[in-house]
């Protein structure tokens, strides 16, 4: 029997459009001021996919040799032939069933009173109606059956309908009983930039105009299938594929690429905030997205995000969100921004090339592959904090990042957020957080990063708070670890041949540094700094430290107006290499129970005092008291010095006063 590809038919679609605001960054903009380049425009010279996948070489052209007027209820008919319906409505008896058997139906209307059918008999020249459903939940859309939705390069008005027919096809096998649908070999453009609200306040919703997948369903991708971003020059956002409002989805495999290098940017390369995103999970609950490769977004990757805000009665956040296995590259801006959301786990997900620039466009803003970045300001009468999105309770797990512009991951307004087992080649940043996790990380610095932190802990204020830096593996960087401000733990961390090891500035909150590791034979490398800087309620204990040049470097450190009576402990630590321990220009300072290979230097210095420690020198004095110093202290201390040599155990230059240091039991060996 010979076989052809089957003739089109339209499917009864059905239309949802959700009309409310959105809190992401992108304005409402009235129809009149959408402008799209010439239609016929070819926006991509990629060859034309072939449309046609395997599974429908197969059908028959044999018309069939009965038709549907002798039918009986509750009967089954399979369908091998190509039965054309001439454009009739055939009303069908009680429970009328189909299967498929590589025929057809075509030309016309089946209206059901209950029955089902065969999904792989839809096509673009069957309509249904009436009581019916599909004999299995899973859908399998055939592109050459659905003359409506076209492949590979087109124009923007095409683009648009892809945009309209494909999503109306989903939420029309979803009504027939579809819960899942499978896409194969597909490769088509979407106008996702354009109004098609018809009522007079025509305002732009980026996540209603673009695809949107439904609740309690799969989308089922393969490495095949390629949803494409159709290039405009509309500046205000827009969205590919979204999740909008709808419950317990999932979005699986596939491409999601975006039009960052043939969007049609206002201001040329320096254009900053222009573009589209690829996804967004938009007010949306218990959802998955799997494997799913997002690239080249000229606004930015994937958003997570709510309707409307925290204080208003009808607020929907996000929540239950799972984003995993997916990659993530070329993105401008940054690849995930999480604007308000709950209980969100992003895992095992590859991300590259965030915020990168090319020859035709500028990397954008931010420059990080992932962003929790919830709004908030103070109220200007009562000074209080209005929330109006809160990204809270976010998991960042085994994740491997590289090659971001600026920075890894950063945690600019977000609470509760662990980021934890990630294989990073860039920095972690946290800024405004409470009861936040960074650890047991791995960061491997690259030629490109290596003068940089690689975590960056920089929150001040009261919702700065009960974080902790732990257990991560850093090596390679200028710094391995800075804290600003403090209220932070930073412990079991092994720090290894990286310029510094960790750098505390305005440390004006209680702060723990215990059990680190930090280990390097670099030149000039130190272990832990404090410079230029204050430091209160700090302590610094159990660590181990070997290091080329200062195991502590404590320079000019609570010299300020109003920090004399600050206080610094630093105790129980081993220093293990010949490194000095300097305190220059700094006071407030308890160094005591420690064990140093390293000699000790105390510079115009007040307030220091050394206490039961072990200190050794091989190549100067065991301590040296130098420059003009006050209220100084050693006591219990065991000193090793080099014998026979000018080195003295305890050297007390003579522009300090010998009343300022307070010698007692302490052992010159």
């Amino acid at each position: 029997m010979k076989r052809i590809k089957p003739p089109y038919f339209l499917i009864i679609l059905l239309t949802i459009f959700f009309v409310s605001c959105s809190n992401e960054t992108f304005e409402e903009i009235t129809g009149e001021e959408i402008e799209n380049p010439d239609p016929d425009t070819d926006p991509d010279p990629d060859p034309d996919p072939d449309p046609d996948p395997d599974v429908d070489e197969e059908i028959s052209t044999t018309p069939c040799d009965f038709d549907l007027s002798t039918l009986e209820a509750n009967s089954t008919t399979t369908i091998n032939c190509l039965l054309d319906l001439n454009g009739a409505t055939v009303n069908l008896p009680a429970n009328a069933n189909f299967d498929f058997d590589g025929g057809l139906i075509v030309n016309g209307t089946l209206n059901f009173t209950g029955g089902y059918i065969d999904g792989k008999l839809l096509n673009s020249d069957l309509n249904l109606s009436g009581d019916v459903r599909l004999k299995e939940t899973t859908f399998g859309f055939i592109p050459s059956r659905w003359k409506n939705i076209v492949q590979g390069q087109t124009t923007s008005a095409v683009a648009l309908k892809n945009n309209t027919e494909f999503e109306k096809l989903m939420f029309r096998v979803k009504e027939l009983g579809a819960d899942t649908f499978v896409v194969g070999k597909f490769d088509a453009y979407f106008n996702v930039t354009t109004v098609t609200s018809t009522t007079t306040n025509q305002n732009f919703y980026p996540s209603v105009e673009s695809i949107n997948v439904p609740g309690d369903f799969h989308l089922k991708m393969s490495d095949d299938t390629v949803l494409r971003v159709f290039p405009t020059d509309w500046a205000k956002g827009g969205v590919l594929l979204a999740l909008r409002e709808v419950s317990n989805s999932t979005v699986s495999g596939g491409t999601l690429l975006g039009d960052r290098d043939t969007h049609l940017y206002s201001n040329g390369f320096d254009t900053t905030e222009e573009g589209q995103l690829l996804l967004m999970i938009h007010a949306a609950d218990n959802i998955v997205i799997d494997g799913v490769t997002i690239k080249d977004g000229s606004f930015g990757g994937l958003n997570i995000n709510s309707l409307r805000f925290t204080f208003q009665p009808d607020y929907i956040p996000s929540r239950d969100i799972v984003v995993k296995n997916c990659t993530f590259d070329n993105n401008r801006r940054m690849s995930t921004s999480i604007t308000d959301g709950y209980n969100i786990l992003i895992e095992n997900n590859t991300y590259l090339n965030a915020g990168q620039p090319s020859s035709y466009i500028n990397g954008g803003v931010v420059g990080f592959a992932i962003n929790i970045e919830a709004v908030r300001k103070r109220d200007e009468v009562t000074n209080e904090f209005i929330f109006y999105e809160i990204a809270r309770d976010i998991t960042i797990r085994n994740n491997t990042e590289r090659g971001s512009r600026v920075g890894g991951f950063t945690i600019s307004i977000g609470e509760n957020v662990t980021i934890e087992g990630n294989d990073m080649e860039s920095k972690i940043v946290y800024s405004a957080t409470s009861g936040s996790k960074i650890r047991n990380n791995t960061f491997r610095a690259s030629e490109r990063t290596s003068g940089t932190p690689a975590i960056f802990a920089a929150g001040i204020g009261e919702t700065v708070f009960d974080n902790e830096i732990s257990g991560n593996n850093i090596s390679g960087y200028g710094i391995a670890i800075a804290a600003d401000f403090g209220n932070v733990k930073i412990f079991d961390n092994q720090i290894i041949d990286n310029k510094s090891g960790i750098q505390l500035k305005k440390i004006t909150e209680p702060t723990q540094v215990y059990n680190n590791t930090i280990r390097t034979s670099q030149a000039s490398s130190r272990g832990i700094s404090l410079q230029l800087t204050e430091a209160n309620n700090l302590s610094i204990t159990n660590n181990d430290i070997d290091v080329v040049t200062n195991h502590l470097y404590c320079v000019e450190l609570n010299q300020g107006s109003g920090q004399a009576s600050n206080q610094v402990t630093i105790e129980n630590n081993n220093f293990l290499s010949s490194a000095s321990l300097v305190f220059s220009k700094t006071s407030g300072v308890t160094f005591r129970d420690n064990i140093s290979e390293g000699k000790a230097q105390v510079i115009n210095a007040s307030g220091v005092d050394l206490i039961n420690n072990r200190i050794s020198s091989t190549d100067g004095h065991g301590v040296s008291i130098t420059g003009v110093n006050t209220d100084i202290s050693l006591s219990q201390n065991t000193i090793d010095f080099p014998e026979n040599t000018r080195f003295e155990c305890i050297s007390i230059a003579n522009t300090t006063n010998q009343n300022e240091v307070n010698l007692q039991n302490n052992t010159c060996m």
